[in-house]
């Protein structure tokens, strides 16, 4: 086992704000960080139906230079290349966005592309024929960045992104620290305006990711095993409760665990490749709503993780070990099943109960995409840093195949 007590703690400073008032808290943020042309960034339903542009237009009064409210669904290229004009013209001078994954990822590739030269492929994630993949240092500065969130979510406090870049069938990704957030708000209004299934499917995938990181909490060092224990703990008690209408601390519960998993990675954890569940799953999730639009990508990590748990588990049996203490499995006394095995039908069971679908083609998915979902998955910096994947590309077919 590899030392846990040799680590280096590396943190982002960012102010959060929570509460029912938290964003009477915006003009002075804005303020502080000397922006006087903030250009709002959102998707088209924070747009035209949850009353929070009006909100943010008053708070910011003349502090606002404009609106961009066309970010799709898990971050279209057309969609971001559009707000990196809508911010020229407008000149902004920082970014406000508003909304849940796919925008806040949205608005670090537009700061991006706003301040460094040359061609969008070659900022992006390189992955070099038979050497593992790297991203490539930009240095320009950044405009600021604000989070307001919608939705629970890992990518509140992160410097990496992914695009969907559908015309060419394929995931840009892209990493630039200094796209981290200056303040993130987890205000009750804003959090209340997602409807509960959607609360229910982003709360879900912070759960999710923190079952996995229970999977790794033995080779943890003290700091990362107390964000993803303090994580799993908040999101397991928060899930039930995002289905309620009106439960706002449930809400701020969940965006509080997701806030522990960013800190578990600059804290020396390495979360989204824990181990070898976590990777195939979230190599596949990521694959699967890049080329399917309608894959929820909650359901998505539920339906994949039962056949991942069969067919990687194995290579992990520590791992499964860990997830099994956490969600409290006691293997059998004649030790006849195999703990990957006992942890598949736990979690079959449990998210059957909670009405997840069972088949990835009750998402949209269909035969005809699962090559291309293959394919994909083996470009995903986060779960392959050393292109190991491709050497399960049969097992990961199967796998697909069992989960459609």
């Amino acid at each position: 086992m590899t030392a846990v007590y040799d680590f280096s703690s590396v943190n982002h400073a960012v102010r959060v704000h929570a509460g029912a008032q938290a964003l009477s808290k915006l003009p002075s943020e804005v303020d502080r960080i000397g922006a006087r042309r903030a250009l709002i960034l959102c998707g088209r339903s924070v747009a035209s139906k949850s009353g929070l542009v009006p909100l943010l237009s008053q708070l910011l009064g003349e502090r606002l230079a404009a609106v961009f409210g066309e970010i799709g669904k898990d971050a279209p290229l057309p969609d971001v290349q559009a707000a990196v004009e809508c911010a020229r013209q407008c000149r902004a001078d920082i970014l406000i966005a508003v909304g849940a994954g796919s925008v806040l990822k949205a608005a670090r590739v537009v700061a991006i592309l706003l301040s460094e030269s040359g061609d969008i492929d070659e900022l992006a994630t390189q992955y070099p024929p038979g050497a593992p993949p790297f991203s490539p240092k930009l240095h320009a500065p950044k405009l600021p960045i604000i989070n307001v969130l919608t939705a629970g979510t890992s990518a509140q406090n992160r410097g990496g992104a992914a695009l969907k870049d559908a015309e060419r069938g394929r995931r840009l990704e892209f990493f630039d620290p200094k796209t981290r957030p200056a303040a993130i708000f987890w205000d009750e209004r804003a959090l209340l305006t997602a409807p509960p299934s959607l609360a229910f499917s982003t709360g879900f995938s912070v759960y999710w990711r923190a079952l996995m990181n229970m999977g790794g909490v033995s080779r943890a060092n003290p700091l990362v095993e107390g964000s993803r224990r303090q994580a799993f703990l908040l999101a397991r008690r928060a899930l039930p409760r995002l289905r309620e209408q009106l439960d706002a601390r449930a809400r701020i519960d969940i965006c509080a665990a997701a806030l522990l998993q960013n800190r578990d990675e600059e804290d020396g954890g390495r979360p989204f490749d824990t181990h070898w569940i976590a990777r195939v799953v979230y190599a596949l999730v990521a694959a699967t709503f890049s080329v399917v639009e309608t894959v929820d990508q909650g359901c998505a990590n539920a339906i994949y993780t039962i056949p991942a748990i069969q067919r990687f588990g194995h290579l992990c049996p520590e791992a499964v070990e860990g997830m099994c203490e956490a969600l409290g499995i006691v293997r059998e006394a004649d030790g006849g099943t195999a703990p990957q095995e006992l942890l598949a039908r736990y979690l079959f069971d449990e998210f059957s109960a909670m009405g997840i679908p069972g088949r990835m083609r009750d998402l949209g998915v269909g035969r005809q995409h699962l090559a291309a979902i293959v394919r994909l998955s083996l470009t995903n910096f986060n779960a392959d840093r050393q292109r190991e994947l491709a050497s399960y590309e049969d097992t990961l077919s199967e796998l697909i195949a069992q989960a459609w």
